[in-house]
């Protein structure tokens, strides 16, 4: 009886929640049966703009297209019956190569021999949002994410170098040779990038937790912090002066945030990177790659001190510091995201819907409203001011992350921020790799481009 129960027990679980993962499985075949009988449906953003479809010939034959060429290739993805498919087309899989036509018509076409035609997958996305990002970005390597603060979707996902999925079998050769600009790689996904200063929020955060009084943090900077044979630098040697914890944060001093880093309990420091996700799964219907906290209690001043200010062996995904972002401007609960609306019938009639829902609280309220402040700060008097005296409000972290190759050294741009601070909308993560040490602003100057074209 007991091995009965917990059968029944796994047959349900198995239909509710692992049936669509194994039924969109590429080296499942049963999906060549649902292809033998129904014409692939579409998918389109949230205002009805297809971002993929399948023409048919007069033969028979059936063409996948996608409008927008290149502009959503990472998150609407490919689907080729030669080399599979990636991103929603392999995600919504089963969705698209299911008909809920109306019943007479499928009966028709039985009777007929005809197809029927596949659900429409209806998104978050936001394809004039998706192409402001995308020519934002220009010529850059990085990534956007665009969310809205209170729901959890997914309204912008670029990532650069691109590619056209029209033409993903004919230049299949050339992209996977491509080591230099990784185009099928999605960087706001599976980037893995040493985070700069956008960690600051983890470490203020952590001293926030370990100290009480917090607010009378004091620190003399002097542009440089030294300690044994470590020396630190704050960004271009500027030197802050006398500083509070606000306007360590505002100013982005690595001195004081090198400092911050020695006064806190390292095993207390992880633990609140693990609330943040570091280290653990995310969620999401995208595959990703995990973030990475690597301090522990054997690390050494200068691993601590490199870590506090976003460089050592820290590293993270722009689409996870989206989250982190949007559990702040959410005041401290971390939505659900998601990139599906809904999904209807080839002629509109509504299937299911997704709705907003929390994932977790990350922070209390309370933790939230003062690192919203200190972000604030960063816009109206700090770092990112270039996106202060707008129609809306801002607030925001900017960061550098610097790197080493063998032509010289290079850094990583970053901005995570939101927008009508009072009542948090649009929550923005911005990266763009490789530039040389004077484009520190770049990935702000990239987001105010794209919130200025959603807001003006």
């Amino acid at each position: 009886m007991i091995l009965f129960i917990a059968l029944m027990g796994y047959l349900v679980y198995f239909t509710i929640v692992r049936a669509k993962t194994f039924v969109n499985s590429p080296y499942n075949q049963r999906q060549n049966a649902f292809a033998e009988n129904v014409i692939r449906g579409d998918i389109t953003d949230r205002n009805g703009n297809v971002l993929a479809r399948t023409d048919v010939a007069e033969d028979g034959t059936e063409t996948r297209v996608y409008p927008y060429s290149s502009i959503f290739s990472h998150v609407i993805g490919y689907s080729d019956q030669e080399l599979g498919k990636t991103g929603l087309e392999s995600v919504e899989n089963f969705e698209l190569l299911t008909s809920n036509a109306f019943f007479v018509e499928r009966i028709q076409n039985e009777f007929n021999g005809n197809k029927d035609r596949g659900d429409t997958v209806v998104t978050t996305l936001d394809a004039d949002l998706q192409q402001a990002a995308y020519d934002a970005l220009g010529d850059n390597k990085g990534a956007v994410v665009v969310m809205e603060a209170d729901t959890g979707k997914i309204l912008s996902m670029v990532s650069k170098p691109a590619f056209d999925p029209n033409n993903i079998y004919a230049d299949w050769n050339a992209l996977i040779t491509d080591e230099a600009n990784s185009p099928l790689l999605n960087r706001a996904m599976y980037g893995s990038y040493a985070p700069g200063s956008v960690f600051k929020i983890i470490t203020a955060l952590a001293y926030m937790r370990q100290n009480a009084d917090y607010q009378s943090y004091t620190y003399d900077c002097a542009g440089q912090i030294d300690v044994g044979d470590t020396s630190i630098s704050c960004f271009g040697g500027t030197v802050h002066g006398f500083e509070d914890l606000r306007s360590s944060f505002a100013n982005s001093c690595n001195s004081s945030f090198c400092n911050i880093g020695l006064l806190l309990d390292i095993s207390e420091y992880r633990q609140t990177a693990k609330d943040l996700l570091f280290n653990s799964a995310l969620p999401g219907v995208l595959d990703y790659r995990k973030s990475s906290f690597a301090l522990d209690e054997s690390s050494s001043e200068a691993e601590i001190m490199m870590t506090a200010m976003g460089q050592g062996e820290t590293t993270v995904s722009p689409y996870h510091m989206a989250l982190i972002t949007q559990a702040i401007a959410n005041g401290g609960t971390l939505m659900e995201p998601y990139l599906v609306e809904k999904v209807t019938n080839y002629t509109g009639s509504e299937v299911r819907k997704n709705v907003p829902k929390s994932y977790k609280r990350l922070m209390t309220s309370d933790e939230a409203a003062q690192l919203k402040e200190y972000m604030t700060a960063v816009v109206n008097e700090g770092t990112g001011s270039v996106l202060s005296g707008k129609s809306y409000t801002a607030a925001g972290k900017t960061g550098t992350a610097e790197y080493s190759l063998s032509d010289g050294e290079k850094t990583h741009s970053w901005f995570v921020g939101f927008t009508n601070v009072d009542n948090p909308e649009l929550v923005i993560s911005v990266i763009t790799e490789g530039s040389d040490g004077s484009a520190g602003g770049k990935a702000v100057s990239i987001a105010g481009s794209i919130l200025d074209s959603y807001y003006y």
